[in-house]
């Protein structure tokens, strides 16, 4: 069964990346019982307590935490936090886990987020799998469990201290009640950001229906602008057109019969048709820019369109708070403002919700592959990585930076002390919101991912009718259950 699960990983993998990996993997084991022995309660486990805060000065300050090794460890780490802010808030985290156990050294990859899940994949693959990796949860991360590279930390959550996250960040973090995952970046919802001074210039109003939308559409056309930015070459970025207009079409309904593929779901339902159709009027009607396919977010060359003044709005998600803010913070507290996604009038007069909302209540979240050549756990190792997780990527240092930067922690409490008014409108919608549906490139497994995206290349350069990459992705979720 291991082995079948790693191949379809490497699959999806080799689908779409040249890297290189040979097999190999490790298999998972519970925690639990090696974590029960790491426990104070006897002398010999007192000892080893003083003499870790003798060494090292953070086992003595109130919190119920696993005891440190006092003997020299690496830890791998891999996350996709290439620019600014997020890059110098995760490596300040690491740097204060460092201080305070010099004996432990981490070596911190940030890796690129396009390629990012085939190149875990391939890590995995050739025995090369980070102690540490961040990733979106859903169907990938329920694979990585079953294919044996994250730690069961159900245990530890319950024994050990951590932020109390809210019940959305548990739950995208635990697949089968085991707990996987340690949430660490943040509450993330989608909105249009949009130009708030081309508005005001062209006496635009807020749409709130998606006919609204394409009036306003129309008229930044007549007025020399192309109405949305979109960097289509990471694929991930189409699909949340698609995403929001199959919810506002048909909230949930169609998509979680097309996750099943029973009582008739299908990627070919009405709402399907709908979001597809939608989107390629909006093409041929010139409302992304020229050559979509071919810009790249990760280049932040649809912000770009933004920033000279080329392009009125851009539908992504909160964590433009704070890299547009960190570009230029002054041209951003001028000029942008946000929205949430248009209603469907005609599904809301036939009854459907209008406040499903997309996003993550994690954000990301960071698993531990923390296992010995023979399987088992490498307790010590996990221990390492629970605390730096838990205590440094969570603790109020990294709390206030990343509120600073516009991300709201996953954790109780932090949606009440927003001052930035975008951010806290993004929160606000997300907290009114009847459900939030996870990016269907997280929550799909990760061969329907690959296919998925592929088929939002597909459907905006016009290249395939909505009927037939509704087809595409039934086809391949059929595949992936029967697997």
């Amino acid at each position: 069964m291991k082995k079948k699960l790693l191949a379809t990983l490497l699959a999806t993998a080799f689908a779409v990346t040249t890297l290189v990996g040979c097999g190999g993997s490790n298999a998972a084991a519970p925690a639990a019982e090696s974590s029960d022995n790491k426990t104070a309660e006897t002398t010999e486990a007192a000892d080893v307590t003083a003499d870790a805060a003798a060494t090292t000065g953070k086992q003595t300050d109130g919190k119920n935490v696993p005891v440190l090794t006092t003997e020299p460890m690496e830890i791998t780490l891999w996350d996709i936090s290439t620019e600014d802010p997020n890059k110098s808030i995760a490596e300040a985290a690491v740097a204060r886990f460092e201080a305070d156990y010099p004996n432990i050294k981490v070596n911190h990859i940030h890796q690129q987020n396009d390629t990012y899940k085939q190149q875990l994949v391939v890590a995995m693959s050739s025995g090369q799998c980070p102690d540490i990796y961040v990733h979106w949860g859903g169907g990938p991360m329920a694979e990585y469990y079953k294919s044996g590279f994250a730690n069961d930390i159900t245990d530890m959550y319950a024994k050990y201290d951590h932020p109390e996250y809210v019940e959305a960040a548990v739950a995208q973090s635990s697949y089968d009640g085991k707990m996987l995952a340690i949430p660490f970046s943040g509450l993330t919802g989608c909105d249009i950001f949009y130009n708030k001074t081309i508005f005001a210039n062209l006496g635009l109003e807020i749409p709130q229906t998606i006919d609204e939308l394409e009036e306003v559409c129309e008229t930044l056309k007549s007025n020399g602008y192309i109405p949305f930015t979109l960097a289509n070459a990471s694929k991930w970025t189409g699909s949340m057109y698609y995403m929001y207009l199959v919810a506002r079409h048909s909230g949930n309904a169609e998509f979680d019969a097309a996750y099943t593929q029973e009582n008739g779901g299908s990627f070919t339902s009405p709402a399907f048709i709908y979001a597809g159709e939608k989107i390629q009027d909006w093409v041929r009607k010139g409302y992304f820019p020229d050559g979509v396919n071919s810009l790249s977010a990760d280049d932040n060359q649809d912000r770009a369109l933004l920033y000279d003044g080329s392009a009125a709005m851009m539908l992504h998600g909160q964590w433009q708070v704070g890299g547009i803010k960190a570009d230029n913070e002054e041209w951003y507290n001028e000029n942008i403002g946000v929205f949430r996604f248009p209603e469907d009038s005609e599904a809301k007069a036939a009854g459907v919700p209008q406040n499903v909302e997309i996003g993550t209540a994690i954000g990301m979240g960071m698993t531990f592959n923390c296992f010995k050549e023979d399987g088992s756990v490498d307790q010590d190792k996990l221990d390492a990585c629970f605390v730096l997780a838990t205590q440094y990527f969570n603790d109020d240092t990294y709390n206030a930076a990343q509120v600073a930067a516009g991300t709201v922690p996953s954790i109780k409490g932090f949606n009440e002390n927003i001052d930035d008014p975008n951010n806290k409108y993004c929160i606000d919608v997300f907290f009114n919101a009847s459900n939030v549906q996870l990016w269907y490139d997280q929550y799909l497994p990760a061969s329907v991912t690959e296919v998925h995206k592929n088929c939002m290349t597909e459907l905006f350069g016009l290249e395939k009718t909505p009927e037939e990459i509704g087809e595409e992705q039934d086809a391949a979720m059929q595949k992936a259950l029967a697997e």
